[in-house]
C-alpha cells in the first residue's frame, strides 16, 4: 500500500525485494533483489535516494529479530559518503504504539493495565522489543528520522481522516487501517514536523 501510495502522488520508487515475481508492482518501480539483512543489498536501494521509508516487521508473535538485523544496516548505508553520491538523511519507517511506555498515558486506565501488564508482556513481547530496538536504533542514529506508531493495523478500506499525536496515542485509539497509515507515511516525505521523533496514528 505504501508503494502505491507513493507513485499516486508521482514519486519515483526503488524497491527491495527477495522475489520481484511476487511484487505486483514491479512494472512500475526500479527493483532491487535482495535481502534488507545485506548491507550491499540496501546499499543498492538507497543509491540516489532522496528518502528511505520502511515497513519492514515481523511476520509472526515469535521471536524474529528483523527490525534488530534489518534496521543497523539501513542506518549505516545511508550514513555512508563514499562512491561520490551524497548521503541519504530522510527516513520514514512504520513502527508500533508499543514502542514507548509513554504510549498509552492518554487511555483509560483499565485498559492502560490491561495492554502493558498483559498484552505487551505476553502476546506481543517479542514485537515489541523489536520496535524499541528500532526505536533506540534510530534515536543514535543522527538522522532526520520520523518514526510512525499506530495501534492494530486492518485491512480495511481508507478513511482519510485519522488523529495523529505527537505524545501519546490518541484516547482510545485501538486501530487504524494500513491504507490510512501508508497514505500518512507519504505525506511525511516532504514534511518536518514529525522530524526525529515518533508520531502516533489512530482512527
Amino acid at each position: 500500500m505504501l508503494t502505491e501510495s507513493c507513485l499516486t502522488a508521482g514519486y519515483r520508487v526503488t524497491a527491495l525485494v527477495r522475489v520481484p515475481e511476487k511484487f505486483v508492482f514491479q512494472q512500475s518501480v526500479r527493483i532491487v533483489q535482495g535481502s534488507p539483512f545485506d548491507l550491499e543489498a540496501v546499499r543498492r536501494t538507497i543509491e540516489d535516494a532522496d528518502v528511505v521509508l520502511s515497513v519492514l516487521g515481523a511476520n509472526s508473535l515469535r521471536k524474529e529479530d528483523v527490525l534488530e538485523r534489518a534496521v543497523p544496516q539501513i542506518i549505516a548505508a545511508m550514513q555512508e559518503t563514499g562512491s561520490g553520491s551524497k548521503p541519504v538523511r530522510r527516513i520514514i519507517v512504520l513502527g508500533s504504539a508499543g514502542a514507548l511506555a509513554s504510549s498509552l498515558d492518554k487511555q483509560p486506565a483499565w485498559r492502560r493495565w490491561i495492554v502493558q501488564k498483559i498484552v505487551y508482556k505476553t502476546f506481543l513481547k517479542w514485537p515489541i522489543a523489536s520496535q524499541i530496538a528500532q526505536w533506540n536504533d534510530l534515536s543514535r542514529s543522527g538522522l532526520d528520522w520520523t518514526m510512525v506508531m499506530p495501534p492494530m493495523l486492518t485491512n480495511g478500506p481508507a478513511q482519510g481522516s485519522y488523529r495523529v499525536d505527537g505524545e501519546a496515542l490518541p484516547r482510545n485509539g485501538s486501530r487504524i487501517s494500513r491504507a490510512d497509515v501508508a497514505n500518512f507515511m507519504m505525506q511525511q516525505i516532504d514534511g518536518r514536523e514529525w522530524l526525529r521523533q515518533g508520531v502516533y496514528i489512530s482512527q
